[in-house]
C-alpha cells in the first residue's frame, strides 16, 4: 500500500510539473504584428503584469492584446518610449498562461518602431 501511495503522489508532482513546463516553454505559434500602440500598462491586484494593446486598422476595429513578462526589461522600456506610435512587435503565442505572467497568450519578445502605412510622408 504504501509503494502504490508513493508511485501516485510522484505520478500526480511529475504530471503537475510537466504541464507548468509545457505551458511556460512551449510555444504554440510565432510571429510579428505592427499596428499603433495604443496602450501599455502594468495591472493587477495579486500580481502586477505589463499588458498593452495595438490598433490593426484606422476604425481601431482590430485590436491586438498582448503581455509582456518582467524579464523582458529592454521590450518594456521601448513599448514606454513608443506609446502613440507605429511599431512592429515579434511575438510568441503559448497555448495558456499563469495569472502571474500576464492575461493574454501572446507574450511580446521585441520591438521595433516603423513609418506608418496610414500616413507616410
Amino acid at each position: 500500500m504504501r509503494k502504490f501511495l508513493f508511485i501516485f503522489i510522484t505520478l500526480i508532482v511529475f504530471g503537475i510539473a510537466g504541464y507548468f513546463a509545457f505551458i511556460y516553454y512551449v510555444s504554440f505559434s510565432e510571429g510579428y504584428r505592427s499596428g499603433e500602440l495604443i496602450k501599455f500598462s502594468r495591472k493587477g491586484v495579486l500580481a502586477k503584469t505589463w499588458e498593452g494593446e495595438i490598433s490593426q486598422g484606422i476604425s481601431g476595429a482590430q485590436i491586438f492584446e498582448f503581455s509582456v513578462e518582467d524579464s523582458e526589461a529592454e521590450v518594456i522600456e521601448k513599448l514606454k518610449e513608443y506609446q502613440g506610435k507605429y511599431v512592429k512587435v515579434t511575438y510568441k503565442e503559448r497555448y495558456g498562461t499563469f495569472f502571474w505572467l500576464g492575461d493574454t497568450k501572446y507574450f511580446i519578445i521585441d520591438v521595433v518602431q516603423e513609418e506608418s502605412p496610414h500616413f507616410r510622408k
